[in-house]
């Protein structure tokens, strides 16, 4: 009877455990669908940013107009590099976190392969952990930033990691980041966020291409509109990182809770199995005791 007592523990356990997990579905699917219609929303108008400022440097770039030029549209060869790496605060997100510590760690080698000093700027107390414990060279660790997210947020992460690369002690800046595409899909993005990256040609002939070559007029001037364009790029670039996240994280998070669900009624059938097994089991060997003890009065 001890070992039924301890199955029918053990099943009320599995059984509290999957109320929770159902419970963490529910309200992780509403903060994703508010997640994934804030990401949504701002997408088209990060791309279309970044694409109208890379285009303007190329503007400049090709009518040789150097004196107006942003610091941070600065080019210089790649000695030291900075990552900047978003992760969650909170595990229970499936491979969420080690994905991108992974695609960190690759990229990392990459850069120190090729004789570059990396440092990194973490988001997440998950990244920040992980790195304090392998004893990376980290920059900045970010707290605080899951609990309001909104611009300010990001424009308080721009500054910061903005600052080394304008007084000249890096000269790359990468993000690395989860892109959300569904619920169960999230893919590890690592681009570089400074120097601008060339515009992606869409396949057309160099002819075709400078006849449908934007012509830009300045106004009120290079330098001014410069000054306001790049910190908008640097700040909806990293504002849209941290909506891609959080909605990757959720999504993450989500479908992990529901395997969770699917995996605790799958052990309580099986638990259930058990336990009837040796319930009767247990009723058998009374019986029989109940007939012998029977069978030897009578004699």
């Amino acid at each position: 009877m001890a070992n039924l007592k301890a199955i029918r523990k053990r099943i009320s356990s599995v059984k509290s455990t999957q109320k929770i997990t159902r419970a963490m579905k529910m309200v992780t699917g509403a903060r994703l669908a508010r997640a994934q219609q804030r990401i949504l929303a701002l997408r088209p108008y990060a791309v279309k940013t970044g694409e109208m400022l890379r285009e303007v440097t190329v503007a400049l770039a090709e009518s040789g107009s150097n004196e107006s030029e942003h610091p941070l549209l600065a080019r210089r060869p790649e000695k030291r590099a900075l990552l900047l790496v978003v992760t969650s605060d909170r595990g229970l997100c499936g491979a969420f976190n080690a994905n991108i510590l992974r695609a960190t760690e690759r990229l990392m080698r990459e850069k120190e392969a090729g004789g570059i000093d990396v440092s990194l700027a973490i988001i997440g107390r998950k990244g920040r952990e992980y790195f304090q414990r392998r004893s990376a060279p980290i920059h900045h660790a970010f707290t605080g930033v899951w609990e309001k997210l909104d611009l300010e947020q990001a424009r308080n992460v721009a500054r910061v990691v903005a600052r080394p690369f304008l007084a000249g002690e890096v000269d790359a800046i990468y993000l690395v980041y989860n892109e959300f595409k569904s619920a169960m899909s999230q893919r590890v993005i690592a681009e570089p966020l400074f120097p601008l990256s060339p515009p992606e040609p869409e396949g057309a002939s160099e002819a075709v291409q400078d006849e449908q070559k934007p012509q830009f007029l300045f106004e009120p001037d290079k330098r001014r509109l410069l000054e306001r364009l790049v910190p908008l790029y640097l700040e909806v670039t990293i504002a849209r990182a941290l909506l891609e996240s959080l909605a990757s994280q959720l999504g993450a998070q989500m479908t992990a809770m529901d395997s969770a669900t699917k995996n605790a009624s799958e052990m309580i059938s099986k638990l259930t199995l058990v336990y009837n097994r040796a319930r009767q089991a247990a009723i058998t060997t009374e019986l029989m005791e109940i007939i012998g003890g029977a069978e030897a009065l009578r004699e």
